[in-house]
């Protein structure tokens, strides 16, 4: 069979492997010192205040959504070209969903669209509670002007940096939280670094943080400042609130305070590998995300969009033709509104055409860590052959 170069992979050194042995053979797999160790190098790393871990991005998303008090009658609105978890957090509070169409350059919310929809929301007294920005592929949204759109017309920001992180936003890693109330992380296997699956809530609001902490382990407290009752004995504990258990165990933990000693190199390495991807195709009918200068983008996938108004081939054929000969290329994302699941929900094909005109060119290609010179020349070269 052809040897095939995938789109993405993770990046595990013996080191890593170590960090995780010496847990396996420690006292505690879960609920020990290593979680607590993994959020404090987050918080400091990025400069929020409080980093909190779970589970994963998918329940980061969730946390950070009840910790804001979203529930039935809210309305959270956030971009369609995003995995479904970026929606899909709303639901789960009872809350309602709406989108934003995408810049066609950046491919992340536009600010512009943003703000007309705002305007049309007020009039009808229907602003919505969250707005939840998708840093989509590493590259930061318009932060500032958001913010200051969200401080005009009420609403809060949870930043979806599942793509993000190492990204940095004009001086300013994203994680920070300047201009959010939350942002999460994903450390699911192929993101920038990795804790087999995963997720980090970084927050600079002590109250927000005290609820994600309570959500997170099924609303159950044994700090006895928060109970509502007189302490029984040394194992009495208390459930304050409905929760969940979203807890990260130390064996992940360990894994991801390994791999964040590699994060300056993984992201220096991807920025490499996205300027060659850059310098070597632009002269190819097809365009690439646009990035501000003042921006530094994480780069976890390389999304190219087709031009296929100026191709004999469709996107099918080309994805078809690149799988064939050995490169692994994917789609990032389809429109959450068009999956059949948000059509029952009253969405439809028109309803954001940015978002529907990206998805109907785009190809993700090979962007990881261990991708070498030789590798990324096939890559190019093979995308050349397939489109012409």
């Amino acid at each position: 069979m052809k040897k095939m170069i995938p789109y993405a992979r993770h990046h595990i050194s013996d080191e890593d492997i170590e960090s995780v042995v010496k847990v396996l053979k420690s006292d505690y797999l879960t609920q020990g010192n290593k979680v607590p160790e993994f959020e404090e190098l987050i918080s400091n790393r990025f400069g929020a205040s409080y980093a909190l871990a779970s589970n994963s991005a998918t329940s980061s998303l969730h946390l950070s959504c009840l910790s804001l008090g979203l529930s039935n009658g809210d309305l959270l609105w956030t971009s369609p070209i995003t995995y479904v978890a970026s929606a899909n957090c709303a639901l789960f509070c009872g809350a309602q969903v709406d989108f934003i169409d995408i810049d066609p350059l950046t491919w992340n919310i536009s600010p512009q669209l943003l703000e007309e929809k705002l305007k049309k929301a007020k009039r009808i007294g229907r602003i919505p509670k969250i707005l939840i920005l998708v840093h989509l592929a590493g590259n930061p949204c318009e932060l500032e002007k958001i913010y200051g759109l969200s401080k005009e017309y009420g609403f809060s920001i949870i930043e979806d940096a599942s793509h993000a992180l190492g990204s940095k936003y004009s001086d300013e890693f994203i994680g920070s939280s300047t201009y959010s109330d939350l942002t999460v992380f994903s450390f699911h296997a192929i993101k920038n670094i990795t804790t087999g699956e995963g997720g980090m809530i970084l927050t600079n609001n002590q109250k927000l943080a005290e609820k994600i902490d309570l959500y997170r382990s099924h609303g159950v407290t044994r700090d006895t400042k928060k109970m509502l009752n007189k302490e029984e004995g040394p194992w009495y504990y208390e459930q304050l609130l409905l929760g969940f258990n979203f807890r990260m165990s130390d064996i992940h933990a360990s894994l991801g305070i390994s791999q964040l000693n590699s994060l300056d190199s993984f992201i220096s390495k991807r920025n490499q590998l996205s300027q060659t991807y850059i310098k070597e195709l632009k002269s190819l009918p097809l365009t690439m995300q646009s990035v501000r200068r003042k921006d530094l983008s994480a780069w976890h996938i390389f999304i190219i969009h087709l031009k296929l108004n100026e191709l004999e081939l469709n996107r099918l054929e080309i994805f078809n033709s690149l799988r064939s000969k050995g490169v692994g290329v994917n789609v990032h994302y389809i429109p959450v509104h068009l999956q059949p699941f948000y059509k029952k929900l009253g969405f439809k094909k028109g309803d954001f055409p940015n978002a529907e005109n990206y998805y109907d060119g785009v190809i993700t290609i090979p962007m990881f860590t261990k991708l070498k010179k030789k590798d990324i020349e096939f890559v190019i070269q093979t995308l050349k052959e397939s489109i012409y």
